[in-house]
């Protein structure tokens, strides 16, 4: 098992977004369930392409907030627009490539092309890049690479 390992909290639902995670990551599977009272389910152990987390249905105490998120790293738009389709369906959109899921959880979706743009040692590119992120929602790689050309 991995050192650390992220806990999500839900009300509820742990065992559905489990499912829908598999559902979304390739190399995914929900490893194991803790059962709770009656048939419940407690909580869910599951990886997502190789990162194994865990979740508890514990009730209506504590929500999501975007002081967590889950990032993303994507080699191309197809794999941005694919995560963000599938991700904020039933969700809610945000700015910058942030996003959160039916279950308020928020995620990243970020292609290489934006992190490759912060990473230039030109300071004017890094600004470019950041101006053009500012009015998206979802990124869109091709503009990303038009804003570092300049």
């Amino acid at each position: 098992m991995q050192k650390i390992t992220p806990f999500l909290w839900f009300d509820g639902q742990a065992e559905e977004a489990a499912k829908f995670y598999v559902s979304i990551f390739k190399n995914s599977k929900i490893i194991g369930t803790m059962p709770g009272p009656g048939e419940a389910v407690a909580g869910v152990t599951f990886e997502l392409d190789g990162q194994i987390f865990m979740s508890i249905n514990g009730g209506p105490h504590f929500k999501f907030t975007e002081a967590i998120s889950l990032y993303i790293d994507c080699k191309d738009q197809k794999e941005v627009d694919y995560y963000w389709e599938k991700l904020s369906e039933g969700g809610e959109e945000s700015q910058c490539g942030w996003l959160k899921d039916k279950f308020g959880l928020s995620w990243q979706v970020i292609p290489k092309a934006l992190t490759d743009g912060f990473q230039d040692k030109d300071p004017q590119t890094v600004n470019r890049v950041m101006q053009a992120m500012l009015k998206m929602k979802k990124i869109n790689v091709a503009e990303i690479e038009k804003a570092r050309r300049g």
